[in-house]
């Protein structure tokens, strides 16, 4: 903070960080219909949307990379994220690590995402039928016809991106280590 404060008020690096000070962050949904509403606004303005989802109970470089290949496919993305009670019921007993809030504020400061809503189903299907977005990304470890919701997408015209996985990034694989090393002591 003091080094912004030293730095002149018309240099490019003042400018910067004042920019990115004034970045807002994206808006949290429980309600669809209030979800519907914003993208509704997007869409009389010809924007196109698009949508990803996961539980992302452990934010990692693979997650960056997939929401920022789904924010450039767009020119808003929203976030379904899983409840924890859809977590649970997913991945057991011991997840989520973080609980929905603490998941819902960490996704809603990223510059990439717009909008971040919770979906309490095992999959975002109806979310997904009901926002009816431009565009879906996941990672690109489904194969054809194992992404939920592509056969929709084509119904209106929408289009479906698997976007590049990162090797060894998965919150799974990042809790089984963890609880290896915790195993041997660490």
């Amino acid at each position: 903070m003091l080094r912004a404060l030293l730095m002149r008020k018309g240099s490019v690096r003042w400018k910067r960080r004042t920019r990115h000070r004034a970045m807002r962050a994206a808006l949290v949904f429980n309600d669809w219909d209030a979800l519907e509403e914003e993208l509704n606004k997007l869409r009389d303005k010809g924007k196109r949307i698009a949508f990803t989802n996961g539980c992302f109970d452990i934010l990692h470089p693979g997650h960056m990379g997939l929401l920022e290949e789904a924010r450039r496919s767009a020119d808003a993305l929203v976030v379904g994220l899983n409840t924890d009670e859809s977590i649970r019921a997913l991945k057991g007993s011991g997840r989520p690590l973080m609980d929905e809030s603490a998941r819902s504020r960490v996704l809603s400061a990223i510059r990439w995402v717009d909008f971040v809503v919770f979906f309490p189903q095992a999959d975002p299907l109806l979310l997904i039928k009901r926002i009816r977005p431009d565009v879906l990304i996941k990672g690109s470890d489904y194969g054809p016809g194992e992404v939920v919701g592509e056969l929709e997408m084509k119904s209106w015209g929408g289009k479906t991106i698997r976007a590049r996985l990162m090797p060894g990034c998965s919150s799974t694989s990042l809790v089984q280590r963890l609880e290896g090393e915790q195993g041997d002591g660490g």
